[in-house]
């Protein structure tokens, strides 16, 4: 099951025995817990609706006897079960030892009082384990990896118009940009943006820019973006401010050659037939990144960026080895590139 059909379902009041919601997006996983609780129990009920447990210090059968186990003063209830690394291929201490046939077994019988929640930090759970293959059968897996690109952006949309604000053409791209990825540090980019703008405004991209602030690395993204667009005024007033915020030259040159390092990458697959979201896979990179990174290659050749990487690594050198001033070696890289 996918998560936006397990969301559905949720809000339809159709729910199922057992979840496994496992992948890197933890904001995706308690959105999808609260919207049960939400939907099972009034506010002042919740203590009583939700049990949580950590599977490396306790056993899986344990999880089993709590759901069976009657609800106190609530009609139904959610049991939380984080860290269900015996799904995965990874390694456990051997500090808990489960009985997976009895949650076999609860599988074909579960209670109707209780949801079970199974948690798990991982990207893919091992598909060859009986438990899994079990799992899987009774249409209980439910992904919550990083949303591609476009998605990303809907989902900063959708936000939006929960806290009952607009947001101006081009401002979900640029507080993406400015904040990076994170769907928790987005969401409480957007609580700000609610709380300045008041119901029913509408963010603009000067707004963002007096309430965003953006870290090193996503200032990196947008010196780069001006580079590419040669707006020299605007690249070089942020690298002052960065300058100016005592921020380490080698670091903004690392940062810088990270970037150009990832354009070469996305150049390099995309010229070998990759589709943005297998790059993302094959890089490790969120595919956000890689749209980004895609749209600044365009105005490099796949020589260029080879070029300008082995320019940053002899900066690099100079810069380490004193044969050069930090501030005017980046300045006189920027108006090359520039150029």
């Amino acid at each position: 099951m996918d998560y936006k059909t397990a969301v559905k379902q949720i809000d339809k009041g159709q729910f199922a025995p057992v979840y496994v919601c496992y992948g890197s997006e933890s904001y995706l996983i308690r959105e999808l817990i609260n919207r049960l609780t939400d939907k099972l129990a009034l506010p002042e009920h919740k203590a009583f609706a939700v049990s949580r447990y950590d599977l490396t210090e306790t056993p899986v059968e344990a999880v089993i006897e709590e759901a069976e186990t009657l609800p106190f003063m609530v009609p139904n209830k959610v049991v939380v079960a984080n860290n269900a690394l015996f799904l995965t291929g990874a390694k456990e201490n051997g500090k808990v030892e489960h009985k997976l046939d009895r949650l076999t077994d609860y599988l074909k019988t579960p209670v109707d009082f209780s949801i079970i929640v199974f948690t798990v930090d991982a990207d893919k759970l091992d598909e060859r384990k009986k438990i899994v293959k079990a799992l899987k059968e009774a249409n209980a897996l439910i992904p919550c990896t990083a949303l591609s690109a476009d998605e990303l952006a809907h989902w900063v949309n959708q936000e939006a118009d929960k806290a009952d604000i607009s947001l101006a053409p081009g401002v979900a791209e640029q507080l993406i940009l400015y904040t990076g990825t994170n769907l928790q540090a987005l969401a409480q980019e957007l609580e700000k943006c609610a709380l300045y703008i008041g119901r029913g405004g509408t963010i603009t991209s000067a707004d963002l820019e007096q309430l965003v602030t953006r870290s090193i690395e996503q200032n990196i993204f947008q010196l780069i973006e001006h580079i590419v667009q040669v707006e020299l005024d605007q690249a070089f007033t942020l690298l002052n401010e960065l300058l100016r915020r005592k921020e380490e030259p080698i670091k903004i040159v690392m940062l810088i050659a990270r970037q150009f390092r990832i354009m070469f990458q996305v150049k390099d697959l995309m010229q070998q037939g990759y589709s943005q979201q297998q790059i993302a896979g094959q890089i490790g990179l969120h595919p956000y990144g890689v749209k980004i990174a895609a749209g600044q290659a365009v105005k490099f050749e796949l020589k260029r960026l080879a070029h300008i990487l082995q320019q940053l690594g002899d900066l690099d050198y100079q810069m380490k080895s004193g044969k050069i001033d930090k501030v005017l070696g980046l300045e006189m890289f920027l108006l090359k590139l520039a150029s």
